[in-house]
């Protein structure tokens, strides 16, 4: 038997009478540490730091009978994996809407509603990318490094939930790419695309954005400023999620002392009891002879 006690937002992974809590889990000998915390129902991608008896530990660290395993969550970054890679992400199947608000932000961000899980998997491996999902067993899967298990359901939250976690306010570039095909949007002269314009927009405006890819034009009209206002809603909000982090944080922080000091000191004598414990695309897109990419 091993002692495990899972922290802060981990817990919302593993059965309810075990949460906020030291548990014994019966374990084979020599099994990795990862099998333990995956066994319990948490993806590796949402762990940050291993202690095994108060000392910092991998996820191949081996157990023993008697070990004590604390696991804390990914908030915390200990460089328990990879450094994080450029913010390229793979969305599963279930999360369009947030693919496209990335894409609105000029995050470059693969999705398609028919992309297999090996399809992920191999992106993620492959391309570096972050895999956005709400399938738990998905994150469980060796090749993916990183990973974001999405816990809010409506889209505005779910980006302000990625923002924050993956801290992406200072890279975000709104309207630099293709909400549909995932491409880079560059600046186009009026004269070039006028006739695949409305005539109220061709009257109207001057400035114009194609996608390099599938062509599609873009310009600065009413659905774009109502775009550019739910994106600041999202990132603004996105200050106030930092401050919960933080605070959370530095709980975690004080739990990791106490948890290695616990681990560390001498056992109580024995004559004495021990202590308790105490959405759409901007304005336009015109359609054009080229078709755009299914998945990105």
């Amino acid at each position: 038997m091993v002692s495990l006690r899972f922290y802060a937002e981990l817990n919302d992974f593993i059965a309810a009478d075990r949460r906020q809590r030291d548990f014994e889990w019966a374990s084979a000998a020599d099994v990795p540490v990862k099998h333990l915390i995956e066994g319990c129902g948490v993806p590796h991608t949402e762990v940050a730091l291993i202690l095994v008896n108060g000392e910092p530990a991998g996820f191949d660290r081996r157990l023993c009978a008697g070990d004590r395993v604390a696991v804390y969550p990914a908030f915390l970054a200990f460089g328990l994996r990879p450094p994080l890679p450029a913010a390229r992400f793979v969305a599963d199947a279930h999360l369009g809407a947030l693919a496209r608000l990335l894409r609105l932000a000029g995050f470059d961000t693969v999705y398609g509603n028919r992309l297999a899980d090996d399809e992920i998997e191999r992106l993620a491996a492959v391309e570096g990318r972050v895999v956005l999902t709400r399938d738990r067993d998905l994150l469980k899967r060796r090749a993916i490094g990183h990973g974001c298990y999405v816990h809010a359901q409506q889209p505005d939250l779910q980006l302000r939930e990625i923002v924050a976690r993956l801290d992406l306010a200072d890279r975000v570039q709104p309207f630099s790419r293709c909400l549909v095909c995932n491409a880079r949007l560059l600046p186009v002269a009026k004269r070039l695309v006028s006739d695949l314009l409305p005539g109220r927009v061709r009257d109207r405006l001057d400035s114009f954005h194609r996608c390099q890819d599938c062509q599609r034009i873009y310009w600065e009209g009413s659905h774009w400023r109502r775009m550019r206002e739910r994106l600041q809603r999202a990132l603004a909000a996105t200050a106030a999620a930092h401050a919960v982090t933080a605070a959370a944080a530095t709980a975690a922080a004080h739990a990791v002392t106490a948890d290695a000091a616990t681990a560390a000191a001498p056992p109580p004598p024995t004559t004495q009891p021990a202590a308790g414990n105490c959405s759409g695309t901007f304005d336009g897109a015109c359609a054009t002879s080229r078709t755009s990419r299914g998945t990105r």
